[in-house]
């Protein structure tokens, strides 16, 4: 490994999906910052566009990082029995992770450490210890669901069954068989990198570093707040010129990702709730939307009376936003989320409450994070995504409490200048980094 000589190289090892690619570009350029040397692994072929774009766009932006471009034996989907193309890709590159050696042991000069996604740790982790070389993980989630993820079957008494991701509950499923070695490979890494900051999640990082949780569970680094790069800047001026015309702290922002799929129904039953809320809206949605194997536009699904109402409240974007941009407006008073942990942190920084509708995954998890920190609410009784229809009427009112909720807002504006101020500092990267260094330098 090459510490020798103060400077660190280290690889990073994404896998598929913006929610997990997002947080280790902004990572990687903060390493780079802390004057470090990088090589981006990079699996092909690569399962979006808009991943395919931004990894371009990146090493474009940074000339001086390595990218090493990896190729798995490919898997029939039938076979593995998984239809979700992400998972595919994890899957793929979890059975090909042997042919990783060489890529790894190429390296020049010698690699410090390795980064690895946490969907991948149970596969890579044999290669690395084989050639002696520490792996850590980037979790690109919350601490809470740390805390969960090192104790896996078993879940804490801190997080209700009813949190878990119902897919999780299926110990049939391959997801479930896959977030078990993960975990249970998790004593085998030599530290777990996650984005929150310690005001954001104390009691759970608490609860982390106690070591009451697991036995042999490694250091745990919280380095957030990450910070958007340049290049993700998307410039949309119709919702940024829509959003200066409006009042300061009026406007709902409503957007659930790029993978969220509602059905026709909701979709309905949430342009209403828009509507019957009273308030101004910018709402981004998908222009297609996928139900039971069919893609309507949302003007179909909506039909004309909705969609003009919608249109006289409010804004729909169906295109891909800036969303740090877009809630760094004035006239942003809240967001409606998925409550994926890259939209909790945004909102945190900005100080913009949230109404949280968890969907799949860690959203309900990470949701709980924001009510119990007093600036959001998790709509734990809207059950997950398909399995429930909210009504127009109720998703209004909860709009109205959000909006409405004066001492939210105080605690949502505390949080931001916390955050504010730990982007500044970057203590974060730092402390590990110098953790790191020490410790390798003794190996």
């Amino acid at each position: 490994m090459s510490s020798s000589d103060g400077n660190l190289h280290v690889a990073l090892l994404p896998s598929s999906g913006m929610g997990h690619l997002l947080p280790y570009l902004r990572l990687a350029a903060s390493l780079i910052h802390h004057q470090c040397s990088l090589t981006l692994i990079t699996t092909h072929p690569i399962v979006s566009s808009a991943e395919s774009q931004l990894i371009s766009t990146f090493l474009s932006a940074f000339p001086q990082i390595t990218q090493k471009k990896f190729t798995p034996i490919p898997l029939d989907p039938v076979a593995a029995n998984i239809t979700d193309p992400f998972q595919l890709q994890w899957e793929t590159i979890r059975q090909s992770a042997h042919l990783l050696s060489p890529l790894i042991s190429s390296s020049s000069p010698p690699l410090s450490f390795i980064i690895t996604d946490v969907t991948l740790m149970s596969s890579v982790i044999s290669v690395t210890a084989k050639l002696c070389l520490p792996n850590y993980i980037l979790l690109t989630s919350s601490a809470r669901m740390l805390s969960l993820f090192s104790c896996f079957p078993s879940i804490p008494s801190s997080i209700p069954k009813e949190s878990l991701p119902p897919i999780l509950l299926d110990s049939n499923s391959s997801f479930t068989k896959n977030f078990s070695d993960n975990s249970g490979s998790l004593k085998h890494f030599n530290g777990v990198l996650i984005n929150p900051f310690e005001e954001l999640e104390k009691e759970s990082l608490e609860m982390l570093a106690s070591g009451n949780l697991t036995k042999g569970l490694p250091p745990v680094f919280p380095l957030g707040p990450f910070q958007p790069l340049e290049l993700e800047r998307i410039s949309l001026l119709a919702p940024l010129k829509w959003l200066e015309n409006q009042e300061e702290s009026s406007v709902v922002y409503v957007s659930f990702g790029s993978r969220t799929a509602m059905s026709k129904e909701q979709i309905r039953e949430l342009g209403n709730g828009l509507v019957l809320s009273g308030c101004k809206f910018l709402w981004v949605v998908k222009s297609k939307v996928v139900d039971k194997e069919e893609e309507e536009g949302l003007d179909e699904i909506l039909g004309h009376q909705l969609m003009k109402k919608i249109e006289n409240n409010g804004l729909v974007v169906k295109e891909w936003v800036d969303q740090w941009q877009i809630l760094s407006q004035k006239a942003v008073g809240g967001f409606i989320s998925h409550c994926g942990w890259n939209s909790v942190v945004e909102a945190a920084c900005h100080g913009i409450p949230v109404l949280g509708w968890p969907q799949q995954g860690d959203q309900m998890i990470n949701a709980e994070v924001i009510e119990a920190g007093g600036w959001g609410l998790c709509m734990k009784s809207w059950g997950w995504g398909s399995n429930h229809l909210v009504k127009g009427v109720e998703i209004g009112d909860k709009i109205k409490e959000l909006m409405g909720n004066q001492r939210m807002k105080m605690e949502c504006a505390r949080i931001s200048e916390v955050a504010k101020q730990r982007s500044k500092a970057g203590e974060g990267c730092e402390n590990m980094l110098k953790t790191l260094f020490q410790s390798l330098t003794k190996s």
